[in-house]
């Protein structure tokens, strides 16, 4: 070690020991390493280590020392909200003045920069998608990637699209890397990369320029396991069973937003304090309950992926997974929230049938479609549009719509301005090769997290190979190297609480009180407030598809491609439960069906079993009017009403004059179906229109 890095160690280890509050502190294998060569050699390096290691003492060190050195402040990319958090609060206990700039806290963002100007911040955390904000970038990160001292780039793995967790605004970061001084030391940080994706940030890091620290990624915390059980109602008994006598308090990861508000509410209700923590959580509860999670006043937070990167409770006592992510590197990603600072951490996963289906979905959805781009490139002029005004030229909903253009933004075909987006002019081609081999690898992801649950070898060194960890070995803890160490009964009770609860039928279909704006640009002569002598009643749905009880049947029956056959008289009963349930004001004095083109045998038999059972008279379904509808599932709301405009007749049925239909329909999705169909009912003479639905996108 020469003078200089002597130096350097001794004024390092004082910031560590200042950083983690203990005199006796010492740094981990490696840690010095990175901050050596940020500090003495302004180099670029890429750290790779597991969760808990402490990669942010490398980067929060670094910057004290860089900061008594003269140097600037340190520009730190975060991804998430509960990230920062963490990041500020463990900065300001050693003394390092952090803040950040988010979505969340808009009224600071003056004063934030004014103290940039006063050089008194000594870390800038940022999102990824601020860096593309047009104020920011424009008016205030030039003069910051002048003045920085350090870039640290954390969870760097969203860098790559071989990554389990690509993002598209992560890729202008190379673009950042490129902007800064030689000087400018860069660290990039990330626990989850095997050497695919190391390979991919280090050469947008700069190449040959990149030094790369890789260590062990084994965590001998935790003990491994899977369970299998026969279907979802089993699985949640036995969480209702066994989950008092996990240790401490945890997280339980479910797949979908559904999934975890279901669960949340049926383990509350058997006795466990449980909440739900999903992207569709609003910040302020999010971060309540993060807050009562380490703070051991919950059981547990059953949380969709939208908890995970970057939250960091150190005494995690375990993780459990109803569901399995879509990749082993995902899977490690979250099961490393547990065991950070015990000697113990219980670690579960429970499979679904249903996680294909499910990881297929979000498979597909964010890969961009050529067609599409092509169409918003089209409608894109040099005069800045907004997302909004977009959403009227081109068939795609809104989530949609922003990730494609930001996939769009980082190729330089489209860039946002204030007011919104314009196209630059520059050609743009679709790289159908590229997104062949992504798909790829993902369908290889799959395979493997199948093979994971299924393999008798040890779970950790399986998960160590996964990430291509040259230190992968037997971990002699997990159910495969020790034995089960979960039990597998599950009791009575729960059981009948379970079960229970997944026959529970019945969710509401909204309401659509607005026509989209931009309706009237597609040839619909409509805007504004919808009439309410034209709009329906609140409906009912027997459940969303997504759901874990009747959701999992429904899935099966209404499958894309799959047969049309009538609607089983199970699902016909829990409907009629439903339809008991209902609190009308007035009960219906007719059904009509929707005149399906998927399901027609599905839907007219459950029309007419519903008006047999009911007493009531069935009127046939509504007519197809001008070739019926045009369109498909997806697209967005102007598109999805475009399509069924004028596209449904009631003049042949006999209504009765003034009272309620009930109107069925085998799936209700954009809900633009029935309302255009109720606006015929009604203006037919109709009453009141009653939608009712055997299931419920989402």
């Amino acid at each position: 070690m020469t003078s200089t890095e002597t130096s350097t160690r001794a004024e390092a280890l004082a910031c560590l020991r200042a950083l983690v509050g203990r005199p006796e502190a010492d740094f981990h294998d490696g840690q010095f390493e990175a901050i050596s060569a940020l500090v003495d050699e302004s180099q670029r390096a890429l750290v790779v280590q597991r969760t808990g290691w402490g990669k942010s003492a490398v980067y929060f060190v670094s910057t004290m020392l860089l900061r008594e050195r003269g140097a600037g402040p340190t520009l730190l990319v975060s991804p998430l909200l509960s990230l920062m958090r963490d990041q500020v609060e463990a900065a300001a206990r050693a003394g390092v003045r952090a803040l950040a700039i988010n979505s969340a806290n808009r009224h600071e963002w003056e004063e934030i920069t004014a103290r940039l100007r006063d050089d008194t911040v000594d870390v800038l955390l940022v999102s990824p998608e601020r860096l593309n904000n047009p104020d920011f970038r424009d008016r205030q990160l030039p003069a910051l990637i002048e003045r920085t001292g350090l870039l640290v780039i954390d969870e760097a793995h969203c860098i790559s699209d071989w990554g389990h967790d690509f993002r598209p605004d992560y890729r202008r970061l190379r673009e950042l890397v490129a902007a800064l001084p030689a000087r400018v030391p860069v660290l990039a940080t990330t626990a989850t990369a095997n050497e695919r994706v190391v390979a991919d940030v280090a050469e947008q890091l700069g190449g040959d320029r990149v030094r790369t620290i890789r260590g062990p990624l084994a965590r001998t915390s935790l003990r491994l396991g899977v369970l299998t059980l026969p279907d979802a109602a089993t699985r949640l008994a036995w969480l209702v069973t066994n989950l008092g006598e996990l240790p401490g308090s945890g997280i339980i990861y479910t797949l979908t937003v559904a999934a975890a508000e279901d669960v949340a509410r049926i383990l509350r209700e058997a006795g466990h304090e449980t909440y739900a923590y999903t992207g569709k959580t609003d910040a302020a509860e999010r971060e309540d309950l993060e807050q009562r999670l380490k703070l051991n006043e919950v059981k547990a937070l059953v949380a969709t992926s939208a908890l995970g990167m970057g939250f960091d409770k150190p005494d995690l006592g375990f993780v459990v997974h109803l569901g399995a992510p879509s990749s082993p590197v995902a899977y490690y990603q979250q099961v490393g929230r547990a065991g950070r600072a015990t000697d113990n951490a219980d670690v579960l996963l429970l499979p679904g049938a249903e996680d294909q289906a499910i990881w297929d979905y979000f498979a597909t959805a964010s890969m961009p479609d050529e067609r599409k781009a092509l169409a918003l490139l089209d409608a894109l002029t040099d005069q800045p549009q907004s997302t909004q005004v977009l959403e009227s030229k081109v068939d795609l909903k809104k989530s949609a719509l922003e990730l494609l253009l930001k996939v769009l933004d980082v190729d330089g075909a489209v860039r946002r301005v204030p007011g919104g987006w314009v196209g630059t002019g520059q050609r743009w081609r679709y790289d159908a090769e590229r997104y062949r081999r992504v798909a790829a690898a993902r369908e290889g992801e799959q395979r493997s997290m199948l093979d994971y649950e299924r393999t008798s070898e040890c779970r950790m060194q399986y998960l160590q190979l996964a990430l291509d960890d040259a230190d992968a070995r037997p971990c002699g803890r997990c159910d495969n190297c020790a034995g089960p160490w979960y039990p597998s009964a599950t009791a009575e009770s729960a059981r009948e609480v379970a079960g229970a609860a997944l026959r529970r039928a019945g969710v509401e279909v909204e309401v659509r009180k607005l026509w989209p704006t931009g309706a009237d640009s597609v040839g619909v002569p409509v805007r504004g407030k919808i009439a309410p002598a034209e709009q329906y009643e609140p409906g009912r749905a027997l459940a969303r598809l997504s759901d874990l009880g009747w959701g999992g049947r429904l899935r099966e029956l209404l499958a894309p491609g799959g047969p049309d056959v009538p609607c089983p008289p199970d699902v016909i009963g829990a409907c009629v439960q439903v339809l008991a349930q209902w609190d009308w004001a007035q009960r219906p004095a007719a059904v009509v069906s929707m005149p399906s083109r998927r399901r027609p045998r599905f839907t007219g038999s459950l029309a007419r079993g519903l008006a047999e059972i009911g007493h009531l008279p069935y009127l046939g379904e509504l007519a197809l009017s001008n070739g019926g509808p045009t369109g498909g599932p997806g697209g967005n709301s102007v598109f999805r009403l475009s399509s069924v405009w004028g596209r449904f007749d009631a003049s042949g049925l006999t209504l009765p004059t003034g009272a309620p239909v009930l109107l069925v329909d085998d799936l209700i999705d954009s809900r633009w179906s029935i309302t255009v169909a109720a606006r015929e009912l009604r203006n037919a003479g109709a009453g009141a229109v009653l939608p009712f639905a055997a299931a419920l996108q989402g």
